[in-house]
């Protein structure tokens, strides 16, 4: 059994450390003085509780059962000077609260930052330094930039404000770049001017280094589309007849036009081979200074293209981009294995879902990519234009979706957009706060939703008199605008430009204890909508006092999840199909644990993600499906048909210590602690084991918290 220090960093639990505190306390004691007897019995009531609980206790929860248990034995005035001890050592810590944290995660035993983000590797030296810096954000945050009742409704898990560790910087979470703009009009990066690229390989480089310095100056996903990349095709093969009538000229010979086409269309397919290996090799190999690869979303949608021709030649990219995903790429080992990024999404489309229509051949192509790899994930643009005025347009990163807008022509616009940050309001803490009561619900519910909109409007406001200084490939040089130097970002803000977003996460569990059942159940269906309509209602009348776009959204929360789990806990006990995991479950998903088909599945969640306006991503968890591509082609053909977004999970791993290549499995290991295991050879070593899950839209490779760990290790398969 592992405890969890204040300063983050994990230690076995050790059963006379309470013996000790709690004598000090009984010895200072004037009267109702415990016995040894009551001392131990307090001491091993907490390790009881302790190890039911079945994951690391922070020092605090310790404290808190020891504090209870001192009371339930009636010595309330010993209870009272520990209360007391325990509130003069609070202010000794707080004098500096960063110090032992920044410390702990230099010297990698900070558990609670280690496993924080899947995709980082915390014992390097750029990520440290991303990390230290996020820990002094965090202080100021907490301390000065926020309001009080936020910052305890949030270490409380009542909410989650997420990304604090950027809140001190003018910094926004994710967006859809504007390649095309940043491509043929220039760019500036790093006060060096860029012009229109005179190939289709210089464009693919270019747009690696825009990629690079975006991700550098935000904190959440970015997304490109290929189709901005694709009328560089025809440039290229412009570009390369030319060298090939110059070389047949050079020769003296009259080949025929045939001929001539076949070689300028060989040379332009190795062309767009060595352009897609950049955008792929350089954005994993990239370290931005976030210190991490660029949390990149490739969109690949045919009918984005302007004409036949570039369809085609886009056509032709897509195809490459899905070949070398399919490939993987090589470990230091120099094995074959399935990279976190880039996430790629592939649009189900009339001319690609049918099988006899003329691009059929990438949807096969992408089944088989997903089976082996994970991605591509899939959005219907069918289903898509149902639910935003006809258009079919890429999220923000991993799922943040925008609302349709127009410019002052009446023209749709998309890229060039972003989210200006989320909330996360916590669905299960709601209805235990309200004792299953249903006024007592709605009447909490608007609490909570006042305290989110307050601390939404502390994000908006933190952006509002940004500089376009501030972030010049963003704001002046047409990733995102082109404004002038010393103007400020003020306009983007509003009018739902920009989206800002109310998180929810729970929806499982708040309408399971709400209702006694799950919100698959038909009787308990209509109350998970109502909860959905509701925070939809409240974003509406938001955003009609404010002129600021908000929407809500349902929340990865890779961390959070454990952190909200970890609260509910110690504010409501263990109740039984509610508070009885270590984590909660995301957004309104089905709970992982729960036995459901996949068509099924994606058929009850789409009319959930129709409500996150703000954006939500379903999956499905199957099987190796490498030898079963018809099936995997069924599912996709389904989610044509029934829902906006979806994606399938599957397993990739490798051992490095013994070259197996199916699923690393998750078991218990000392302390009860969950850990990674090659079911071959016993390896329980991270450093040689390669593992690729869906955490929350993004691929994690890095592994994860306990609570994470647990969700992944529960998730039963649907097909």
């Amino acid at each position: 059994m592992r405890i969890i220090k204040r300063n983050g960093a994990e230690e076995a639990f050790d059963i006379q450390k309470i013996i000790v505190a709690v004598s000090k306390a009984n010895q200072a004691a004037d009267k109702n003085k415990l016995t040894l007897e009551q001392i131990q019995e307090i001491a091993d009531y907490v390790e009881y509780k302790c190890d039911k609980l079945k994951r690391a206790v922070s020092v605090e929860e310790i404290q808190d059962m020891v504090e209870n248990q001192i009371m339930a034995t009636g010595a309330f005035e010993l209870a009272k000077d520990y209360v007391r001890y325990r509130y003069q050592r609070s202010l000794v810590r707080k004098a500096n609260t960063t110090d032992n944290r920044i410390l702990s995660l230099i010297e990698c035993n900070n558990e609670d930052v280690k496993q924080e983000n899947s995709n980082k590797n915390p014992t390097v030296n750029s990520v440290q330094r991303d990390y230290m810096a996020g820990e002094v954000s965090k202080d100021l945050t907490k301390r000065l930039l926020l309001p009080q009742d936020i910052v305890e409704a949030d270490r409380e898990g009542i909410i989650h404000f997420h990304d604090s560790d950027y809140y001190a910087q003018h910094m926004h979470n994710c967006d859809l770049v504007n390649l095309e703009d940043m491509l043929q009009n220039g760019t500036v990066i790093s006060e060096t001017r860029i012009e229109k690229p005179h190939s289709f390989s210089t464009a693919c480089n270019i747009a690696t280094q825009i990629i690079a310095q975006v991700a550098s100056n935000q904190y959440g996903g970015q997304s490109i589309s290929l189709a901005h990349l694709a009328p560089f095709v025809e440039v290229s093969r412009k570009k390369i007849r030319g060298e090939v009538l110059e070389e047949i000229k050079a020769f003296g010979c009259t080949p025929s036009q045939e001929i001539i086409n076949q070689v300028v269309e060989n040379r332009l397919r190795k062309e767009v081979i060595k352009g897609v290996q950049t955008i792929q090799y350089q954005v994993i190999t990239l370290m931005t200074t976030n210190g991490q690869a660029p949390f990149l979303t490739v969109f690949m949608y045919l009918n984005e293209a302007k004409n036949q021709q570039e369809k085609r030649d886009l056509a032709m990219i897509v195809e490459e981009t899905l070949k070398q995903r399919y490939q993987g790429v090589k470990n230091e080992a120099g094995v074959w294995i399935t990279p976190a990024f880039p996430k790629l999404i592939y649009v189900l489309e009339e001319d690609n879902i049918d099988e006899g229509t003329e691009y059929y051949y990438l949807t096969e192509l992408a089944a088989k990519c997903t089976a082996k790899r994970l991605v591509p994930d899939y959005i219907s643009e069918k289903k898509m234009k149902e639910l935003k005025e006809g258009n079919c347009f890429p999220v923000m990163g991993c799922r943040s979706a925008l609302s349709p807008w127009k410019d002052e022509n009446g023209t749709y616009k998309f890229y060039g957009r972003f989210n200006q940050g989320v909330v996360t309001i916590n669905l299960v803490d709601v209805a235990l706060s309200s004792g299953g009561d249903k006024d007592t619900f709605w009447k909490i519910f608007d609490e909570r939703l006042e305290l989110c909109y307050r601390a939404l409007m502390c994000r908006h406001n933190r952006l509002l008199g940004t500089l376009s200084d501030a972030a010049p490939i963003l704001w002046q040089n047409g990733a995102l605008a082109r404004l002038k130097k010393g103007e400020t970002i003020d306009k983007l803000l509003y009018g739902g430009y920009s989206t800002i977003s109310l998180g929810y996460a729970g929806l499982y569990e708040c309408v399971k204890y709400m209702t006694g059942s799950s919100h698959t159940d038909p009787k308990a269906t209509p109350f998970a909508l109502e909860v959905m309509e509701y925070m939809n209602k409240a974003c509406n009348r938001w955003k009609e006092e404010t002129n600021i776009g908000f929407s809500i959204y349902g929340s990865p929360i890779e961390s959070t999840t454990y952190k909200f789990a970890k609260c509910l806990q110690k504010r409501f006990g263990i109740i039984k199909g509610v508070t009885d995991r270590s984590y909660i479950t995301n957004s309104y998903h089905v709970n992982v644990s729960e036995e459901i088909d996949a068509f099924t599945k994606l058929k009850f969640e789409s009319q959930f993600q129709a409500l996150s306006t703000g954006g939500a991503i379903s999956y499905v968890e199957v099987p190796n499906m490498q030898g079963n591509l018809p099936a995997v082609l069924q599912i996709i053909r389904y989610i044509y048909d029934n829902i906006m977004y979806a994606e399938l999970n599957t397993k990739s791993d490798y051992c490095q210590e013994c070259g197996f290549d199916g699923e690393i499995k998750i078991v218990t290991g000392e302390g009860g602690k969950l850990v990674w295991e090659c079911p071959k050879c016993g390896n329980r070593d991270e450093n040689k084991l390669n593992v690729a899950r869906r955490t929350c839209g993004y691929i994690g490779t890095q592994f994860w918290n306990q609570g994470r760990t647990q969700e992944i290790k529960e998730r039963v398969l649907h097909l």
